[in-house]
C-alpha cells in the first residue's frame, strides 16, 4: 500500500528543532515497518486560515510504502498529541 503524508511543523520552532520533529515521525514510520519513498521539505508556506494561532507553517511531504497500517495508525496517533505538528494529512494512493 502507498501513502502520501503531508504535515505542517508550527513556525515558532529552530530550524534545527523543524528538521527534528521531521526526522522523528519519518523514524516513527520506519520503526513500523514502512519504507519511506520520498521525503521532501516544501518549506515555510502561508496557511490558508490561522490554526492554533499560527499564520505560517513549515511543510514536509512524505510519500512510503507499507504492508499495512501500523505505520500509519502510529504517525497519526502521535501527529495529533505532538505541539509540533499543527495539522497532518494521510491520503492511501491507488
Amino acid at each position: 500500500m502507498k501513502y502520501e503524508i503531508m504535515f505542517i511543523v508550527r513556525p515558532d520552532l529552530e530550524e534545527k528543532a523543524v528538521k527534528d520533529v521531521a526526522k522523528s515521525f519519518e523514524k516513527v514510520l520506519k520503526d513500523n515497518g514502512a519504507k519511506i519513498v520520498e521525503s521532501k521539505e516544501l518549506g515555510q508556506k502561508e496557511l490558508a486560515y490561522e490554526i492554533k494561532n499560527h499564520k505560517t507553517g513549515f511543510y514536509f511531504l512524505v510519500n512510503i510504502e507499507a504492508k499495512d497500517a501500523n505505520a500509519i495508525n502510529e504517525f497519526n496517533r502521535l501527529a495529533l498529541i505532538s505541539e509540533d505538528v499543527i495539522r497532518h494529512l494521510i491520503t492511501k494512493e491507488d
